[in-house]
Formats: C-alpha cells, structure tokens, sequence
C-alpha cells in the first residue's frame, strides 16, 4: 500500500504538483548558482592578476583552469555518492568543502596557493552539479520536468552573469581579497540553506525492481549476471553512450560561441568592448530563457530527443549564419546573429540532463549525470585552446563552419526510441 501511495504521488498531475518541488528546484537552482560564481570568479580576475600581480595571461589562465579541473576530477564521485545516500547531503557537503576552499583562497597568500583552494572550491561546487539534476528529476512528474530542468540549467550563466558585474569592479576598486570576499559569502549562504531546507525526493518503486527479482528469483551466477546487467543501464543499452557522445558534439559550438563571440565582434566586426559586452550579456540572458522554451516545449510533445534533433539542426544553421556575417562582413547584423547562435547552442543541455536522469534511473542518475558534466566540461576545455588556434590558421568564418559540422554528425546519433520497451524519446 506504501509502494502504492508514493508511485501516485510521483506520478501525479501537474495541476497538484504543490510548493514542494518548486522549493527545492529554487534551492537547486540557488545551489549550482553559487557553484558557478566561485567556478567562474578566477577567469574575472585576470585582469587584476595580469596588471597588478604580474602574471601573463597563460599563468593567470592556469588559477581560471583550477576550479574547472577539480569539477572533471569529482563530478561521477558526487554523483555516485547522491546514488547512495541522496542528494540533501551530497550538496549540502560540497557546497561547505567549496565555501571553506574559497575562505582559503581569501586568506591565501601565495598565488599558488590560492590556485590550489580554487581546485578543491570546484571539487566542492561540483556536488551541486552532479545532484542538482536528481533532485529536480526525483520531485517533479514527467509533465513538467522539461520546464524544471531547463529553469535550473538557468544556473549556469546566471552564475557567469553576477560573477561577470560583480567580481571585476571589487578586484578594480580594492584587490584581490575583496573580489574573493563575494563568493565565499554566496556559497556559504547558499551551503547553509541545502543543510536546513533541501529534503531527498522519494525513490521511485521500480528503483529496485532488479535487484529484487534477482534475490527472489534464481540466485544462478548467471541470473545475479544479468540482473546486475539489468540494474546498470550503461549496459543494458547504447542510449546513455549515444546521449552523452551527441552532447559531446553540441557542447562545441555552444562554447565557441560563449568564447570567441566577444572577441570576434571587436577584433572582426570593428564593434567597441562596452557595446560588444553589453550584446554578449544579452545573448546570455536569452540563452537562458531559450532553455526554459525549449523544456516546456519537450513537456508539452511528451519528448526530448525530438526537440533535441531540431535544435541540432539549427545549432548548425546558426553557427553557418555567423560564418556568413563574418565572410560578407556584416557588421550590422552581428548582434542578431550573436544572440540567435548563443540561444540556440546552449538550448541542448536541459534536454539532454533531462534525457539522461530519466533513462538511467534513479539508482544511476547521479553518477549518469556526473558523467554527462564530465564529458561536456572536457570538450569545453578542449574547444578553446583548439579553435583558437584554427581562427589564427584560416580565420574566424572557417572556423564557425567547421563548428556548424559537428550538429550535422549529431543528428544521426540521437536515439529515438528505446531499445527495450519501445517507448518514444
């Protein structure tokens, strides 16, 4: 009967959803955002670092590269941890191991030293990346999961948003140890309200279907084997592979658009830093909301992988609409395009996290999303460097055609039903 009751209540309409999940969606939400400031606050300092430290700009990108290592060294660790004992405790400890990293780098006296808080402060914020995604899954019904995960996958450049008009004018006006006062109070804040408020959603009845039926049934080597094989969807099927390799592919553009676009409209397009930043702030508020769009839209169609292939074909038209405004130099244009390529690129990642939790479970969901963090954030860090140097090989329109090509390989790779029951995704 207790099996009973909470299956109904997972699976319950949206109109008697309640305030519930919405509480802790904002503490979701507030969690990853206060991850992201202190992940992202190095990459704000370089100015201070290169003008009032000394170090050029390849030591000063060694303390921004920091916290983005540490996240790739422990994002499956958090999520195989939220597997285990669920999400309250997962992000409520990383968040305190990220607030007392940035306590260290606030103290810190050597660069180095600093560097190294910053790698253990995204060790810490990575918990909220990896478990964030369960949390909004495990409370929200099918119906509305879309819009839920793609409101929480606001997180990202809302955090790069507050850093960016934060941070610098701190470090301008009072150095360094003022600039790392910020982001120590907000993950502190933020870590302090997981503690007291964030509540685990219940576990789904067939979470444990497998294993059961293994213990009930025959306890042959072979039986124990496939229901082993059964309990982890890596080998099950090729879906969790397919979504994260596809994610992989779309992760690129997104990032050579939220790196170079700035640099190309005043290098390129002749535009002035203030006007250039003021329309690369826009692009990503409309990045934003273009993910909450998309979310309720594959709610609304009763599938992800749908959206997710219309997406991918116009990551790729978008990413060819650049290239032209950069060839035919279009200047006037520039800012349209911006906007249009930074909201559709980054329009992919709620899908995909929502794909994801939803296909592995919730016994696989954490490390199933650490492992779709850690795959994008090292195509991310692999995009930079690389299509950098192939804007300085053949120029900026190449380069933005090649990125358009990646979309095109993606397509044929999302998966669109499942193998197992047949099921549309």
């Amino acid at each position: 009967m207790t099996t009973q009751t909470t299956s109904s209540a997972t699976t319950s309409s949206t109109a008697t959803l309640g305030a519930r999940p919405w509480l802790m969606l904002a503490l979701g939400l507030l969690a990853q955002v206060a991850g992201t400031i202190v992940v992202t606050t190095p990459a704000f300092l370089v100015p201070s670092l290169n003008a009032d430290r000394g170090l050029s700009l390849a030591e000063a990108g060694l303390v921004v590269a920091a916290p983005s290592v540490g996240m790739v060294l422990t994002l499956i660790l958090w999520g195989a941890l939220a597997d285990r004992i669920g999400e309250h405790w997962v992000i409520a400890a990383g968040l305190a191991v990220a607030a007392l990293a940035a306590l260290g780098a606030l103290l810190a006296g050597e660069l180095v030293v600093t560097g190294v808080f910053f790698l253990v402060a995204g060790m810490g914020a990575a918990s909220a990346n990896a478990a964030g995604g369960r949390l909004v899954v495990g409370w929200f019904p099918p119906g509305r999961r879309g819009l839920a995960m793609g409101i929480r996958q606001m997180a990202q450049p809302l955090g790069v948003a507050v850093a960016a008009i934060v941070i610098p004018p701190l470090a301008a006006a009072d150095g360094l140890p003022a600039a790392l006062v910020f982001p120590f109070v907000v993950v502190t804040l933020a870590a302090l309200a997981a503690v007291v408020f964030i509540v685990d959603p219940p576990r789904g009845a067939t979470a444990a279907a497998a294993p059961a039926t293994a213990a009930a049934g025959d306890d042959s080597p072979t039986e124990l084997a496939r229901a082993r094989r059964l309990a982890n969807p890596y080998r099950s099927s090729s879906l969790l592979w397919q979504i994260h390799s596809v994610s992989v592919l779309l992760v690129v553009p997104q990032f050579v658009v939220s790196t170079f676009a700035l640099v190309w409209l005043i290098n390129s397009e002749g535009w002035e830093p203030l006007v250039a930043g003021i329309v690369v702030g826009v692009a990503q508020c409309v990045g934003a909301l273009g993910r909450i769009g998309v979310g309720v839209v594959s709610d609304r169609v009763g599938s992800r992988m749908g959206p997710l292939r219309v997406v991918a074909a116009l990551a790729s038209l978008v990413m060819v609409l650049l290239a032209l405004t950069d060839w035919l130099h279009l200047s006037g244009f520039a800012a349209v395009a911006v906007v249009l390529a930074s909201a559709v690129t980054v329009a992919d990642n709620g899908l995909a996290f929502t794909a994801v939790a939803e296909i592995a479970g919730s016994r696989w969901s954490g490390r199933a999303l650490g492992a779709q963090n850690t795959a994008q954030f090292l195509a991310a860090a692999a995009t930079a460097p690389l299509v950098g140097l192939l804007i300085g090989a053949i120029g900026f329109a190449a380069s933005f055609t090649v990125a358009a090509a990646l979309p095109l390989v993606a397509l044929p790779l999302i998966p669109r039903r499942r193998i197992d029951t047949g099921e549309r995704l």
